[in-house]
């Protein structure tokens, strides 16, 4: 995977959009489980995006809201449907809190996971 597909991923992703039905944010809020393979694919493109922006003073505005999203928001309606009773499936609070360390990674510029 190539940095403008990692972002353009990312982005997808992070910014649950009618466009994007299949992002994980409109898949947490709905209540329903990631798509099979969804998270490894986050986190690859976290680690790629983390390689290619390792040592860059800034990035661009639409990246940055995404990752911020998916680090937050997606641990957020996690919490919220454990509230409500959705059955998530078992490793996925561990996924997020991967997702939230490769997120903190990128801003802060060292591998944190």
């Amino acid at each position: 995977m190539d940095y403008e597909t990692a972002r353009s991923l990312l982005v997808n992703q992070g910014m649950a959009t009618e466009e994007h039905s299949d992002a994980l944010l409109t898949h947490l809020t709905q209540g329903q489980p990631p798509i099979p393979g969804q998270i490894t694919s986050i986190l690859l493109a976290l680690k790629v995006v983390f390689e290619a922006l390792r040592d860059a003073r800034e990035f661009d505005r639409e990246l940055a809201c995404a990752l911020y999203l998916l680090s937050t928001e997606s641990r957020y309606q996690f919490d919220l449907g454990r509230k409500r009773g959705v059955a998530w499936p078992p490793l996925l609070d561990e996924d997020l809190t991967r997702i939230a360390t490769a997120v903190k990674s990128i801003f802060v510029g060292t591998w944190q996971g």
